[in-house]
């Protein structure tokens, strides 16, 4: 088995904001969140990342805005490092959830909105449990 393998996932959240009046230039803006949870008993190595992706307009948000939430259901290899194991998860998940932005953005009839590529291994990674960033 690889670090983790995809099992299922679904979009537990899309909200889409079109207000935009025609032929207005704006600036588009991203944010992201990503966590990874473990259940308690978990014998099974299962884990849940949730991805949530933010885009709209930076000067007023409330023209434009679209915000996903990807909720990925994770198989992983219990010998490896946590990290490891948030950073590959991420790197499943973010395509499709880059997808979807695109998707729903070009079928509302404006220009669609391509996320750019990001490369989580140069991101700091914090644990809650207060570990240092790897």
């Amino acid at each position: 088995m690889a670090c983790c393998e995809l099992k299922a996932y679904t979009f537990s959240d899309i909200n889409f904001t079109n207000r935009l009046d025609p032929n207005v230039q704006i600036k588009i803006g991203n944010k992201f969140s990503y966590n990874v949870k473990y259940p308690s008993d978990n014998s099974n190595n299962i884990c849940r990342g949730e991805l949530e992706v933010e885009v709209g307009d930076t000067g007023n948000d409330s023209k434009l805005n679209l915000k996903v939430t990807l909720v990925g259901i994770m198989a992983y290899n219990p010998s490896e490092k946590r990290e490891l194991i948030h950073t590959e998860s991420f790197k499943i998940l973010y395509p499709i959830a880059r997808a979807m932005v695109t998707t729903v953005t070009a079928n509302a009839g404006i220009k669609p909105i391509i996320l750019p590529n990001i490369n989580i291994d140069d991101q700091d990674i914090y644990r809650i449990d207060g570990a240092k960033p790897i």
